[in-house]
């Protein structure tokens, strides 16, 4: 019989288990908060629960966790990146961000990614599977017992597309938001979309006070379908009326992320596009330098066109802003993650 990964519960479902093998739910709490509070990966380390109910939970169940592979640091100190490996071989890259405000994780909810943007490193070996919200959860333990700093930052940037495996990313928001869990506010969870349209409506109903991140890179079909495939899915007239109904439901500003390529999408004519794309619209612009990727021949535009660019977006009303580089000489910025396979798995 398959061991249940608790891990991948919630409190409510953690009680139902509990019923099912004959024992009182509420433990559920207790347990929980062992799991996806404190983190223990150990049976024995549970020290309010009798000897008898850890020893049948030991037999019954298991409580996941990831290796750290690897672990570079960059030469500002400010980003660390890891390697996790789990137990089937395959293994996802996951950063660390040093702010003065805190401490940001930023996890990767697949290995691998289907959706095909030329800029980006996540996508090049394709998709193989979505992780489940307990392991995308082990990512932010394992980072926190590593370091010793809590995490009070959340972005799931990571390889893969959230809302490609939406339901794990759901509950793996539910969880880290939870009193049991790591009651990491959900103002402080940014969750970033290639623009899967279906789940941008579904998350809205979702009711979470989160950031909505949305990749958008072009203003145009034309260009936009170059860049991201999954345009010709999801087209611009379907992507910005469901970011405008996602705004107007929430109440919560979107940020579009714009990476900025050299002779690609940095010229007047496209800052003008975007600014009439987005007019009216409850927004923020956030210009990224786009990062190399060796296997992708693209530039980073000058700083002067970036510097222009963010002016004409201004003169549309259009709130925009630069991103910080962190992590860049350790391949951790964005668009720089990537699936990694261990050979020798277990």
């Amino acid at each position: 019989m398959n061991k249940v990964n608790l891990m991948n519960l919630d409190q409510k479902q953690m009680e139902e288990f509990l019923l099912n093998i004959g024992e009182q739910p509420y433990r559920g709490r207790q347990i929980c908060q062992w799991v996806l509070q404190k983190g223990v990966k150990n049976f024995s380390d549970m020290t309010n629960l009798s000897k008898q109910l850890r020893q049948k939970l030991a037999g019954l169940a298991e409580l996941g966790g990831v290796e750290i592979l690897a672990k570079q640091e960059s030469r500002e100190g400010n980003t660390v990146k890891y390697l996790f490996g789990y137990p089937d071989g395959q293994a996802v890259e996951s950063v660390l961000m040093l702010h003065s405000y805190g401490s940001t994780a930023c996890v990767s909810t697949q290995v691998g990614c289907r959706m095909g943007c030329r800029f980006c490193a996540s996508t090049l070996g394709g998709m193989v599977r979505d992780l489940s919200s307990g392991e995308i959860y082990d990512q932010v333990l394992a980072i926190q017992k590593d370091t010793g700093k809590r995490v009070s930052h959340i972005v799931l940037m990571g390889s893969g597309e959230p809302l490609d495996n939406y339901d794990n990313s759901i509950k793996f928001i539910k969880n880290i938001t939870a009193p049991y869990g790591l009651n990491i506010s959900a103002r402080h969870i940014t969750l970033s979309t290639c623009g899967i349209v279906p789940g941008i409506k579904k998350l809205a109903r979702e009711n979470f006070p989160i950031t909505l991140a949305v990749s958008l890179h072009a203003p145009n079909n034309k260009l936009r379908d170059h860049l991201m495939p999954v345009n010709k899915k999801y087209p611009l007239e379907e992507l910005i009326p469901a970011c405008r109904e996602y705004a107007d439901f929430t109440g919560r500003r979107i940020t579009f992320e714009y990476s900025l390529i050299r002779d690609v999408n940095d010229r007047e004519k496209y800052a003008e596009q975007l600014g009439n794309l987005l007019k009216g619209l409850l927004c923020h612009v956030n210009l990224i330098p786009v990062n190399p990727v060796k296997e992708r021949d693209f530039h980073r535009s000058s700083w002067k066109n970036i510097l222009r660019f963010k002016k004409l977006l201004e003169k549309y009303g259009i709130n925009s802003t630069i991103r910080k580089e962190m992590g860049s000489d350790i391949d951790a910025a964005c668009g720089q993650l990537r699936r990694k396979v261990i050979l020798n798995s277990k």
